[in-house]
This record gives structure tokens, sequence and C-alpha cells, in this order.
């Protein structure tokens, strides 16, 4: 039995590794295009791509998972939250250094550990806020606030962090009995009908202002783009799925310590696809955010 589970842990930190590289590659490749195409049109040619490959998987693996889920409000409400969220972190992509935007949305585990102990009564001891301290300083560190050139897409990630951490809290306290696949559908019909609304509102807007990646028109699908999609799905699939399988065979503290490696991994796409090089003090905040996010998986 000991072997078993020792077995399913390697499995699962394996897994929660390559679903960290691909969601990385991922937004390096959102980063990347973000000049050709529009947000909108990602969600919704990335999402359209994925769901059939989820409802084949949820036939084959659950087919009794096929109804409305239990806590089915509940479940739309985690979807548009992270949606919203998926949406301001993306907005950071093309504004900031790829590594920046990685450090400060991992504060997830800092947020986590506030809402934990304010929503669900969760105790916070020393090394919690311990931290929460260390992580704030790290943000510092690589902001480096100045009033005079104040930057609004810094604090997009932090808001991404935190609109992160509160749909896990509701998905450990409302969503518990939610089939995996089913959440991974359920977030991505999501991004389809947020992005479907969006794209259409933003129809009406005026041509000379229909810039940017946030309003800028669809643009036309040929191979290159397609292709990019493809990748966009895979890598959202591979994420999505291999997370839920992950989390179901070893314990959180563990899995989030190696979801840190996003971290890392941004870094490297950063100078491989952007030449971004960190300098020391930049480092040194992403160093304490990582430690930080550790320590409060850890207390």
């Amino acid at each position: 039995m000991k072997e078993q589970n020792s077995d399913n842990v390697t499995m699962a930190v394996m897994v929660i590794a390559l679903a960290v590289l691909a969601l990385s590659l991922g937004d390096a490749l959102i980063k990347f295009t973000s000049g050709d195409f529009v947000i909108w049109q990602v969600f919704v040619l990335r999402s359209l791509l994925a769901l059939p490959v989820l409802f084949v998987i949820l036939f084959v693996k659950a087919p009794e998972a096929f109804a409305l889920p239990p806590a089915f409000s509940w479940t739309v409400i985690r979807s548009l939250m992270l949606v919203v969220m998926w949406v301001v972190y993306y907005l950071a992509l093309p504004e900031l250094e790829f590594s920046i935007v990685a450090a400060s949305y991992y504060t997830i585990p800092i947020f986590l550990t506030l809402f934990s102990a304010i929503l669900i009564g969760d105790r916070i001891r020393r090394l919690g806020w311990a931290a929460v301290l260390l992580g704030f300083l790290g943000v510092l560190v690589i902001l480096r606030p100045d009033p005079e050139e104040f930057n609004f897409y810094a604090i997009l990630p932090l808001f991404a962090a935190m609109l992160y951490a509160l749909a896990m809290i509701l998905t450990r306290t409302k969503c518990r009995e939610v089939n995996p696949i089913m959440l991974s559908i359920g977030l991505n019909l999501g991004f389809v009908f947020v992005g479907v609304i969006a794209a259409f509102a933003i129809s009406n807007v005026p041509s000379e202002e229909r810039e940017g990646f946030l309003l800028a028109p669809w643009v036309s699908m040929g191979f290159s783009e397609w292709l990019a999609m493809s990748l966009l799905a895979v890598a959202i699939l591979i994420g999505s799925l291999g997370a839920a399988f992950a989390y179901q065979r070893a314990s959180p503290a563990i899995l989030g310590t190696v979801e840190f490696a996003y971290v890392g991994f941004a870094v490297i796409w950063g100078i491989v696809f952007f030449a971004e090089v960190p300098d020391v003090l930049k480092l040194t905040g992403i160093a304490m955010i990582t430690i930080a996010g550790a320590m409060s998986l850890r207390q």
C-alpha cells in the first residue's frame, strides 16, 4: 500500500509539472500573439477546440456525470469568476515582463491563506503570517511602486490572484461534489459565453477605437492562426485536466509547491521568446514570493 501511495504521489508531481509547463507555454504564446488576436477570439476559439475533447473524456471516464452538476449555480459562479480572472491576467501580459506577471500572480497561496481565515475560519499560524508578509515584500521589491510612475497593469496580476484564490475556496466549499472534468467543461463554456457576449458588445464600438488586445476586431484565420489556437487549446487541456488528475492523487501542500515551477518557466520563456532578462532585484522578489508561497502551503 505504501508503494502504491508513493507511486501516486510521484505520478501526481510529474503530471502537475507537465501541466504547469503547458500552461506557461500557452501563456507565453498568448503574450507573443497578443498583437495579432483579440482576447475574446482566443477565449471562444480555444474553448471550442477544447470542449469536444472534454466531452469525449467525460463520456469515457464518467458518463453518469452527463447532467446538470450538483451545486449548479455555484459552478456557474466559479466559472465566471475564473473567466474574469483570466481576462485580468491576460490584459497584463502584453504590458509587463512575463516573469513579473507570473511572480505577481503566484501570490495565490498568500491570498488563499488570508481568505481562508476570513471566509471559512481557517486558523493562520505564525508561519502563515510570515508568508503573507514575505510575499507582500516580494511584490514591493519586484514592482518598486513609484507614485509618479504608477502602472495600472502592475496590479492586474495581483487582482487575478485574488480572484483565483476566491474561486478555489468556492471550489473547496461549494463544488466539492462536482466532477473535475465537468468543472473544466463549465469553465470553457464560460469562456465561450463571455467571449461571444463581449465580441457582440464591442462590435458597436466605433471602428476608429477598435484596437488593442481588448477591443480589436477578430482576425481572419489562416493556417498559422489555427495552429496557434490549436496549441492554446492543447495547453488549456493539459493544464486543466493535469491539475484535476494530480490534485486527486496527492496533497495540495506538495503539488502547490511544485506549481511554483510556473514562475521559473516564465523567467525562461521571457528570456527565450521576449529577451526579458530580469535584474537582481526582480529575481530577489521572485524568490521571495516563491518562498512565501511554499511557506503558506506548509503552514
